[in-house]
């Protein structure tokens, strides 16, 4: 997990996720954590691609975010790259292959897919 020290959101807003959306099983992983996320409050994802198209609405939206979490499925660090790339220097980093996956050899089955979402919820608790 990293936690960079710059402040680029507001602390005002939502907590935005950002998600590798990649084509590895914990890209697809990473995906579905950060909509359920959503769906249960803790976080509203939002689109990455948008941010490396550097689209402006998203981009703005951004900026006004209480926290940045960006969830990457593996050490390609996707995600943390594009919000850097953005400008973004301030956001929670989290990696499903540091929480117990292993690249190409865990299929984003349910209970997997709940698992993460639990580990990720209990870190950003108790940050």
């Amino acid at each position: 997990m990293t936690d960079n020290n710059k402040v680029s959101a507001s602390g005002m807003g939502p907590r935005m996720v950002f998600a590798c959306s990649g084509a590895a099983d914990v890209g697809e992983i990473s995906d579905l954590v950060a909509r359920k996320l959503t769906r249960e409050g803790a976080g509203k994802m939002f689109c990455l691609a948008g941010i490396g198209g550097r689209i402006e609405p998203i981009l703005s939206a951004t900026k006004s975010a209480g926290q940045i979490l960006a969830i990457d499925g593996c050490g390609m660090d996707c995600a943390r790259s594009c919000l850097q790339q953005a400008g973004f220097d301030s956001f929670r980093h989290l990696r499903i292959t540091d929480m117990g996956t292993e690249k190409g050899k865990s299929p984003a089955t349910d209970e997997r897919v709940g698992e993460m979402a639990e580990k990720v919820k209990d870190l950003l608790d108790h940050e």
